[in-house]
Order: structure tokens, then sequence, then C-alpha cells
């Protein structure tokens, strides 16, 4: 219907005749693009300097927060760790042991060597803990505030046992 009336007011039908009243009542102005009803919308946010909401300083930071953040970021790093990692194995050459002996060879050093696999194993196991956690709230559990941060609190202290038990591996 929206489209009909549209249709008629671009070919300048004349909708002033009586017949045509009824469906002109209903009829939005055609006066403005969404660019310009854009543009009219910024001006007046910007003129009554409310801030945009939601807005990362209009709220104060919690922990169920920044873990859902962290739980992205680590799923998103993950995702782009092991997509950039089957690439190299398909395109680089050599072998796996031959990258491994390389890696060797270059005598990092055991902190940073640890360093690196502690990166490696927190997101994996943050993620782990975090997504059991994801599947407890799908189930309906744990959506009680304090269940919410005890659980959070849990999953950062296992995370960071875990990391650290495989750093030492």
């Amino acid at each position: 219907m929206a489209l009909l009336l549209r249709t008629l007011g671009r070919q300048s039908v004349c909708l002033s005749k009586p017949q045509y009243s009824v469906l002109y009542r209903h009829v939005a102005p055609m006066g403005s693009t969404a660019k310009e009803e854009m543009n009219k919308f910024w001006d007046k946010n910007s003129r009554s300097n409310r801030p945009v909401s939601p807005h990362v300083t209009i709220y104060k930071w919690s922990v169920p927060m920044m873990m859902s953040i962290t739980h992205r970021g680590t799923g998103i790093g993950l995702s782009g760790a092991i997509s950039a990692f089957a690439v190299a194995a398909l395109v680089l050459p050599g072998s796996y042991p031959y990258y491994l002996d390389l890696i060797h060879s270059l005598s990092i050093g055991p902190f940073l060597t640890g360093l690196a696999k502690f990166g490696i194993a927190f997101p994996v196991s943050y993620h782990t803990y975090n997504g059991i956690r994801h599947l407890g709230w799908d189930m309906g559990k744990g959506f009680k505030i304090p269940e919410v941060y005890r659980t959070g609190y849990t999953v950062i202290g296992l995370s960071v046992i875990t990391s650290i038990a495989l750093l030492m591996i």
C-alpha cells in the first residue's frame, strides 16, 4: 500500500480530488531524503548535548561486562589464529618439525618462551571455561547477580591456574 501511495505521489497524480482524499490523509510528505533526516537528527543531538546511548562513558565498568568483551575478543583472536595457522600450513614450504626446529634455534630464552605459552594457553582456557559458563546460562542457570559474579571469578581463576599449569609443561 505504501509503495502504491509513493508511486502515485511521485508521478504527480493530483491527490486533491475527492476520490483520493481518503488515501491522501495517510501519506507521509516526500520532502526529504534519508541523508537529510540523519543530518537533522545529528544536528538536534549535537545541540541538545546528549551522549549517544548506550555509550561507554555512562556505564560503570563491571566484571560481567569485561568478561563478555574478553570472551568475544578471545573468540575472534582464536578464530583468526587458527585460520592463519591453517593458511600457513597450506602455503608455506616445509613441514611442522622444520618450523619447530626453527623456533628452537632462535634461543629466545625461558622467559619469552613461557610468556608465549601463557599467551596461547590463557585465551584458550578462558574461552573454554567461559563457554561452559554460557552453556549453563543457556540452560537457564546462574542468572542471579551474585552467581554471575561468583562464576565470573571462578572462570578467571580457573583460566589463570590452567594457563600456569600448561606453562609448566
